[in-house]
């Protein structure tokens, strides 16, 4: 099924896909079929229920896989995922931002254009739902959980890859003398009540920390 031929949402009287930034990056780089993907992750038909925030992460390293793959830069797992952390991560400096932008123009990519086709967790939902005409339910307490603990131990991962990156391009520069490393991410809670701490992970998958409930 093609991009042109998706469905416009439920009720078939939604705008047309292709008025929306989302529908036009994913016809321009083919991305057969995704724009209903994008719908079901979001509802969890089929996929457990995903934020607009991930579904823009999602897409966006989407693009770029596309257009690596077109410069025949053919990325290996978690390559795709490393890159996209690089361009647009908070805390990567710009020598390693600079470098990672480096290598996509060296395969002849407009590094420029690629990243203006990145599009915002809010133009995710606009296309969901003014675009595509879908409706999202109420989500549990224990989804919300199950989701804010994936979210913590992916931008643990990213964390360390950035932290990895900036310290490889440091030493092989000259700029830091360190051996072989492994980098360790610690998030903790403090909870001032009850006066103990826990791994962020932990507190979540119990549940909360040992303080009394109110009675």
């Amino acid at each position: 099924m093609g991009c042109m031929s998706e469905r416009s949402g439920a009720n078939g009287e939604s705008p047309p896909l292709t008025r929306s930034k989302v529908g036009r990056v994913i016809r321009k780089y083919e991305l057969d079929g995704f724009g209903e993907e994008l719908e079901e992750r979001w509802l969890g038909d089929g996929y457990e229920r995903t934020s607009l925030r991930d579904l823009a992460d999602l897409f966006n390293q989407r693009v770029l896989q596309r257009a690596m793959t077109d410069a025949g830069m053919d990325p290996l797992s978690g390559e795709v995922e490393n890159t996209y952390a690089l361009l647009t991560g908070e805390d990567v400096t710009e020598g390693t931002r600079t470098q990672a932008r480096n290598r996509l123009a060296r395969a002849d990519l407009d590094v420029d254009d690629l990243e203006s086709d990145f599009v915002s967790h809010q133009a995710i939902h606009t296309y969901l739902r003014k675009y595509r005409g879908a409706e999202r339910g109420e989500v549990s307490n224990e989804e919300r959980v199950e989701k804010t603990v994936e979210t913590v131990r992916r931008l643990e991962s990213r964390t360390v890859a950035v932290v990895e990156n900036s310290l490889d391009t440091l030493r092989n520069a000259g700029a830091v003398a360190v051996g072989e490393f492994d980098v360790l991410i610690d998030v903790r809670v403090f909870c001032s009540d009850c006066g103990r701490q826990y791994d962020v992970v932990d507190l979540l998958d119990r549940g909360g920390c040992d303080c009394e409930p109110d009675e």
